[in-house]
């Protein structure tokens, strides 16, 4: 069993930055995908980001090029999301999950672990 927290959330104006951490406690995560999603209300849960267990590989959703960096340490199981030039559009839960295979997914259903998340509020 992995057990997920997530941390960093907050209240920010747009334009703001923050950073998601997800710490992972029980058996390691080191060898596992870890992916970002978020839950905006009245929504559908969408993926954000993942990062494959060596970080040598990322994915992000169009949404969040160029803004977001998802990475990794491995030493402290820990995973992080960088958010900058956060806009209002970015309000949500974000949770982070761990998938047991070695390649990265969107779909949030092949994700076998979930944190039960932190709520990130952009205001305009």
């Amino acid at each position: 069993q992995v057990q997920l927290v997530e941390s960093g959330g907050g209240l920010v104006q747009a334009g703001a930055s923050l950073r998601l951490s997800c710490t992972a406690s029980g058996r390691t995560f080191s060898s596992y995908v870890v992916g970002w999603f978020r839950q905006a209300p009245g929504k559908e849960r969408e993926f954000v980001a993942a990062i494959t267990w060596s970080g040598a590989n990322t994915y992000y959703t169009d949404s969040v090029k160029g803004r977001f960096t998802i990475s990794r340490d491995n030493a402290k199981n820990t995973v992080y999301l960088q958010m900058n030039s956060l806009k209002p559009e970015d309000t949500a839960v974000y949770y982070c999950a761990a998938d047991r295979r070695s390649w990265i997914t969107t779909t949030s259903e092949e994700y076998d672990y979930w944190g039960q998340g932190t709520q990130v509020t952009v205001s305009s």
